[in-house]
């Protein structure tokens, strides 16, 4: 798969996880030209663009089989960044031991939480003990500094490679098309003209606190004929009563359609931020065509 048309950039790539982590596999994917900067946290990732350290970032956001990643949707609106891209990536993982473990000798997988969701089937079949790690590579690194026959790692057939790890099992996702959703975060918004190739509108918002806000809110978009691809609700800090909407939307602010119905939003809202508008990659629009 072929990037966004984002502008080609030198300099740093920043990405959650280590060596081999899937993230950093679609940073070099993308942006080949660039070199990928690992980052122990999401939020040392998103701190490491914002600071300019890195020009851009390879952020997961969503997978077809275990949903939204976790603390994204809380950390993206706070951290003055801005979508400018997107980039979809199949998600192979492989279990991963050291040199003369079987599946017979195995008691217990780790990984990040989301590949342990993506994979209960072999997992179950094993009878295996899931342990949580920070990452997809940083588990592989953990169970070959471990040398224990009894432990293994769901990874990328990368971070095997980087980590000297055997591949005990190939391709042991739980969905075929198991694809994960990447955004391309930047300090400085580069939104996408309009008049080009489909569009997508990133934006977070608050409904006021009247009766049958959200739906009030929502009408615009349906009485517009605007196609809304995603919408999540979260809570805000703790509190039950402060939930935060994240949605995506097909078109371009500057569209008339778009434009109402963006407007009829705000009117019923305490709070609406864009946070990204560019260009939908290759995987969704043939996915589209395909509808």
């Amino acid at each position: 798969m072929t990037p966004n048309p984002v502008i080609a950039r030198e300099g740093r790539i920043a990405y959650q996880g280590e060596p081999g982590a899937n993230s950093h596999m679609a940073a070099a994917e993308a942006y080949p030209e660039m070199d990928a900067l690992p980052c122990r946290t999401f939020e040392d990732a998103l701190a490491a663009i914002a600071s300019g350290e890195a020009a851009l970032g390879m952020i997961p956001i969503e997978n077809s089989a275990n949903g939204r990643v976790t603390d994204i949707h809380h950390l993206m609106p706070n951290a003055g960044l801005h979508i400018v891209g997107e980039f979809f990536m199949p998600i192979h993982h492989q279990l991963v031991g050291v040199r003369g473990a079987t599946l017979g000798t195995l008691k217990s997988v780790q990984s990040h939480v989301q590949a342990l969701g993506q994979c209960r089937k072999l997992i179950r079949s094993l009878k295996l003990e899931a342990v949580v790690g920070a990452d997809t590579a940083g588990s592989a690194r953990e169970i070959a500094e471990a040398g224990d026959p009894t432990r293994a790692a769901l990874s990328s057939r990368l971070a095997a490679e980087i980590y000297d790890l055997d591949v005990l099992a190939e391709d042991v996702e739980d969905e075929a098309n198991n694809t994960t959703r990447f955004v391309v975060l930047a300090p400085e918004a580069q939104p996408a003209p309009r008049g080009g190739d489909l569009t997508v509108t990133t934006f977070v918002f608050r409904v006021r606190n009247i009766p049958a806000a959200l739906y009030k809110a929502l009408g615009g978009f349906a009485t517009n004929g605007v196609n809304m691809t995603k919408l999540e609700s979260y809570q805000l800090d703790g509190a039950f009563t402060a939930t935060q909407f994240y949605a995506d939307v097909e078109g371009h602010p500057d569209d008339p359609a778009l434009a109402r119905a963006l407007e009829e939003l705000a009117f019923f809202s305490t709070e609406l931020k864009i946070l990204g508008v560019y260009p939908a990659h290759e995987f969704r629009i043939a996915k589209r065509a395909a509808e």
